[in-house]
């Protein structure tokens, strides 16, 4: 019997031994990232490496990037569009009281195509618009400036034009700015104004005469 008794607290022995190993084990070794304040880390269902929710897609490069490749027009032809649309604004808003209408419709004239020209030299020369400068003395000095490009196609290209008249007149000094919409167009190895319109007017471009 006492044999029997020590085979029993020797198996009671074990398997408290057993016991405290498995807890130990437990203790050290956690199951789930919960435990071990680490997020954990499971199979992405379509294979592909999961992305960081705040990791940017697009980010700054150093490579060289030419837009002008993108474009129907080179850098010289749209900087001299953007330069004939200046000088033509230019001139449009620079006038004198004492200045012949007809002198001052040629010289706007210049910039542009046959068929714009001769619209502009109608509005410029009218009877009233002349009367009204001539009774109020007014003597307006513009500069002109591209603000943006609104579209370019292969042949012509829309720019806005910000147009700033310095006025002097009887009826008092004042500045006046204003967008315009300045259409330039190819014509051969040239190019000319083919439209003009208040930027506020959505003009669109059309080259078609």
């Amino acid at each position: 019997m006492a044999q029997q008794g020590d085979r029993r607290g020797l198996a009671f022995a074990a398997i408290v031994v057993v016991i405290a190993a498995v807890g130990l084990y437990l203790t050290m070794w956690p199951d789930s990232g919960e435990s071990s304040g680490e997020p954990v880390a499971t199979a992405s269902t379509s294979g592909a490496p999961a992305v960081p929710v705040n990791t940017p897609l697009a980010t700054a490069s150093d490579a060289p990037f030419d837009i002008y490749s993108f474009l129907p027009m080179s850098k010289e032809q749209l900087a001299a569009a953007a330069d004939l649309a200046e000088r033509f604004t230019a001139a449009y808003g620079t006038f004198s009281y004492e200045e012949d209408p007809v002198a001052y419709a040629d010289r706007v004239k210049v910039f542009t195509t046959a068929d714009l020209g001769n619209v502009l030299a109608r509005t410029l020369s009218s009877p009233g618009t002349v009367d009204r400068n001539r009774a109020d003395e007014v003597v307006s000095t513009a500069t002109a400036r591209t603000k943006e490009i609104r579209s370019v196609e292969k042949t012509s290209v829309v720019l806005v034009v910000t147009g700033t008249q310095q006025i002097t007149a009887k009826s008092g000094s004042r500045q006046l700015t204003e967008d315009y919409a300045v259409t330039v167009s190819q014509m051969g190895t040239d190019w000319r104004v083919f439209d003009l319109q208040p930027a506020g007017d959505g003009q669109d471009g059309d080259t078609e005469g």
